[in-house]
């Protein structure tokens, strides 16, 4: 790997064309340009907050294999950096490019808190998990300055109302103040993203997340306050990490997770090329390879979209990845699992506030 020409401290290293937004590479040169005559640097690698304001904030989970029904996202993009991440598409679908503009361009719903008080206070909203990060990481670096993650906390404290998250940031240990006592009355799950043990895997994979020691002492943490934890080991890349299956999940365990969850990685949209082009740059001795059985558990493609195998994949990489997660359950986590969160507090909680009215 040849660090002068890689983009330091990101995963994606070059912006691809946005497919919804036909004028973007012509804008983009031409900005680029004016910078050049105007003796500027065109790209100093910095990171935009951009505000957005949505009229709503929870959305509904068509995704029949994604294990959420409602999700939340308080940042678009992701300063994280994970070059593998589903959610850089979605960037298009805001005219920026799901390369280094995901990374470099986060836009942020200040409004985030008065959007979901507001639905849970109807009348018609019926109390269901709502997950934080269902996209992209509700404790990613952003969140450290505008806390509407914390705000957001505070809400479904207030309302009683179940909520789970899905995090690789050491970040959540700031709110334990406000998980403690969703915890006791059994409102909350907190997923922990653990994709290797290895620091030189995670620092190209993953560039800007907590390490990796950092995140199984986050797990402990949890634990040690009564605060389930399920740690994802996902996505599972073959060749990368797919032989740190048993000893992920030997860690997760030992650090007081209740349980796994994996994905295999495909490389949908944008994803694709963007992978290949850093694959090709960080890890050239084996590019190729890990491509190649990429395609193998996808049917011959880096792109799956079929609901009941892009998850797990198929062919006979994958069958030995979903055998060894099975097996890792079995040794590791006899007898242990997440709680069903509590939907009824909300109904009571609601109920009792109506009477005052």
């Amino acid at each position: 790997m040849n660090p002068k020409s890689t983009v330091k401290g990101r995963g994606a290293q070059r912006n691809v064309h946005n497919r919804f937004f036909e004028l973007s590479h012509d804008m983009r040169d031409d900005f680029l340009e004016f910078c050049r005559k105007e003796g500027e640097e065109s790209d100093k690698n910095k990171t935009l907050y951009l505000p957005v304001f949505p009229k709503t904030i929870v959305n509904k989970v068509a995704s029949t294999d994604v294990g959420m029904q409602y999700s939340m996202n308080m940042y678009q993009g992701c300063e994280h950096g994970c070059v593998y991440c589903y959610a850089r598409n979605s960037h298009e679908f805001w005219g920026y490019s799901a390369g280094l503009d995901f990374e470099r361009r986060i836009l942020v719903k200040k409004d985030a808190p008065k959007l979901l008080e507001t639905l849970l206070k109807k009348k018609s909203w019926k109390a269901n998990t709502i997950v934080m990060s269902g996209n992209t990481d509700c404790y990613q670096p952003a969140e450290k300055n505008f806390k509407i993650t914390r705000q957001c906390l505070e809400v479904f404290l207030k309302y009683k109302h179940p909520v789970g998250i899905i995090t690789k940031n050491a970040l959540i240990l700031r709110d334990l103040d406000l998980l403690k006592p969703l915890a006791k009355e059994n409102l909350i799950g907190v997923n922990m993203s653990i994709t290797s043990l290895s620091e030189d895997t995670r620092r190209v994979l993953e560039p800007r997340t907590a390490t990796i020691k950092k995140r199984l002492e986050t797990v402990k943490k949890l634990s040690e306050n009564g605060i389930p934890v399920n740690v994802m080991i996902a996505p599972i890349i073959p060749s990368i990490n797919s032989h740190e299956i048993l000893p992920l999940a030997k860690a997760a365990s030992d650090y007081g997770a209740l349980s796994i969850g994996h994905t295999i990685v495909r490389l949908n949209g944008a994803i694709g090329e963007i992978f290949s082009d850093w694959i090709h740059k960080t890890m050239p001795d084996r590019a190729e390879k890990v491509l190649h059985q990429i395609e193998n558990c996808h049917g011959g493609h880096l792109n799956d979209s079929r609901y009941g195998t892009r998850m797990r994949g198929e062919g006979k990489i994958a069958e030995q990845i979903n055998s060894l997660v099975k097996l890792a359950r079995r040794k590791y986590f006899k007898d242990k699992g997440m709680p069903k969160l509590n939907k009824n507090l909300h109904e009571q909680f609601k109920s009792g506030q109506l009477k005052l009215f």
